[in-house]
C-alpha cells in the first residue's frame, strides 16, 4: 500500500505518542510511505528513513501569532486569547487552502496514494483526503460523536460560529463537503474510517460514552536512546532529582510561566530544566527570563526526551498530545496547566488517572505551582500509579500496533 503521512512542519508534530514511529514500522513492512510536511524536518525524516515530499505549505500557522502580556488581561480575556490563537493555528482559511492545493498538486506530480495519514489538526490534509477520494487515517486522536453545546466551556461556544463558517468557506472553495470534519457546534477533523490513539481506553474512560468505534487504542513505550546524552545532562550528578517545564511550541512565548514553574521546582529541591520548544524569542526578553530564572535553571530550545525523562521527578506542561504521552511512557508525575484547545481535556485525564493534578492559570496566578509541585513530589503513591500506567501502555504494542490497524482497516 501506498501511505502518505501528512504534518505540520514542527517536531512536535512528527510525534502525538507515536506518529513517525508508525510510518516506520509499515516501512519496515515493506509498504510505500512518504511523509509530508515542509521543509523544516525534512533532516529528521532523513535521519529516521523515512522518504519525504516537502510542500510549501501545510496549513499550521508558523510562527504563531504573537502573544502579549497577558498579564494585564482579566483572566476570561486571556482564556479567550488563547482559544483564538489555537484556532488561528490550525485553521486559518489563507494558509490552508494554500495548503489544500500544494497537496493536490503534489498528487499530480508523484501519483494519488492509498490512504492520507494525518496529524490530529491539520485541516488541510483532511480537505485534500476528500478531494483525492482515498480514505483518511487520524493518529494522535480519538473518534468522538460531535460536541453539543452544553458540553462546551463558554469560550468554545464564543469561537464555535466562527470555525464552522471558516470551515464552510474552505469547502465552498475546493466543492468539498467536510466528510472528514464532524459537525455540531465546533467542527473537528473525523475520519469515518480509523482514528489511532497512542493512549489507552482506560485514559478515556470518563468519554468512554461518546467514543466512536474507529478508534483503536494501542499506547506506547520508552524508546531506547541511540545517542549519547548531552554534556550539559551528563554534567549534573545522578542523584540530583531533575524537573522538566515546557509549553511545546504554539504557547512557548508566555515566559512568566517558565521563571514561575521554575521557582516552583528550585524551592522544592529540585533542579528546573526548561524546553522553549524553538519559539523565536527576542534577545531582551531572553535575558529577562533568564534574570528571573534560579540559578540552577538549564534553559534549552529542547530536551531529549529518551535521555532526560528517566532522570525526572516531575514535569510540569501545558497537556499537549506529544507531551503527555511522553510523561506517561515514561511514568513520571505530571502537573497540566492547560492553554487550548485539546489541552484542558489532557488535563482532566492526567488528573483522572491520578498520574499527576491539574492547575487553571488562575491557580498559577495565585501562587498555586508551588503547592502543587510539593504535593506530587511528596506522593509516592502518584508516581507508583504513573508507573503501573506506563507498564499498561507498553503492553497494548505501540507503533507496530498502529501499523496493524491502518494494514489491516483501510486494506
Amino acid at each position: 500500500m501506498n501511505f502518505w503521512f501528512v504534518s505540520a512542519p514542527l517536531f512536535s508534530h512528527l510525534d502525538w505518542g507515536g506518529y513517525l514511529r508508525t510510518a516506520q514500522a509499515l516501512i519496515a513492512r515493506g509498504h510505500e510511505v512518504t511523509w509530508v510536511s515542509g521543509n523544516a524536518v525534512g533532516g529528521v525524516l532523513a535521519s529516521a528513513g523515512v522518504p519525504f515530499a516537502p510542500i510549501r505549505q501545510t496549513g499550521w500557522l508558523w510562527p504563531p501569532p504573537p502573544v502579549p502580556d497577558i498579564a494585564t488581561l482579566k483572566p476570561q480575556d486571556a482564556v479567550m486569547l488563547r482559544y483564538r490563537r489555537a484556532l488561528d493555528t490550525w485553521m486559518s482559511e489563507t494558509i490552508v487552502g494554500e495548503a489544500v492545493a500544494a497537496l493536490l498538486e503534489l498528487a499530480d506530480e508523484i501519483g494519488t496514494p492509498d490512504v492520507i495519514v494525518t496529524d490530529p489538526f491539520l485541516t488541510a490534509a483532511a480537505l485534500a483526503a476528500e478531494a483525492l477520494d482515498v480514505p483518511l487515517a487520524v493518529c494522535g486522536w480519538i473518534a468522538q460523536r460531535e460536541l453539543t453545546e452544553d458540553r462546551l466551556f463558554p469560550v468554545q461556544k464564543a469561537l464555535g460560529d466562527e470555525s464552522q463558517m471558516r470551515l464552510r468557506r474552505l469547502c465552498e472553495r475546493f466543492g468539498l463537503t467536510g466528510s472528514n470534519f464532524s459537525g455540531g457546534a465546533t467542527p473537528a477533523i473525523l475520519s469515518p474510517h480509523l482514528h489511532i490513539s497512542y493512549f489507552n481506553a482506560h485514559w478515556y474512560q470518563s468519554d468512554a460514552a461518546n467514543l466512536l468505534p474507529q478508534t483503536v487504542f494501542v499506547g506506547g513505550s520508552r524508546i531506547p536512546p541511540d545517542d549519547t546524552p548531552p554534556i550539559w545532562l551528563s554534567d549534573i550528578p545522578d542523584e540530583t532529582p531533575l524537573g522538566l517545564i515546557t509549553l511545546g511550541t504554539t504557547f512557548a512565548g508566555e515566559l512568566g510561566f517558565f521563571s514561575w514553574a521554575a521557582q516552583a521546582l528550585a524551592r522544592s529541591g529540585v533542579t528546573p530544566i526548561i524546553a522553549l520548544g524553538g519559539t523565536p524569542i527576542s534577545p531582551e526578553d531572553k535575558q529577562q527570563l533568564i534574570a528571573a530564572l534560579p540559578k540552577s535553571t538549564r534553559l534549552l530550545n529542547f530536551a531529549p526526551f529518551p535521555h532526560v525523562l528517566p532522570r525526572v521527578k516531575l514535569i510540569i506542561h501545558h497537556g499537549g498530545m506529544g507531551t503527555t504521552h511522553w510523561a506517561v511512557v515514561y511514568g513520571v508525575p505530571q502537573l497540566v496547566v492547560p492553554h487550548a484547545a485539546d489541552q484542558r481535556g489532557n488535563a482532566r485525564r492526567v488528573a483522572q488517572a491520578k498520574v499527576g493534578i491539574e492547575l487553571t492559570a488562575h491557580d498559577v496566578r495565585q501562587g498555586k505551582l508551588l503547592d502543587g509541585t510539593r504535593a506530587l513530589l511528596n506522593d509516592p503513591a502518584v508516581t507508583e500509579t504513573a508507573r503501573a500506567l506506563a507498564a499498561d501502555f507498553a503492553a497494548l504494542g505501540g507503533a507496530n500496533a498502529a501499523a496493524d490497524a491502518l494494514m489491516q482497516r483501510l486494506k
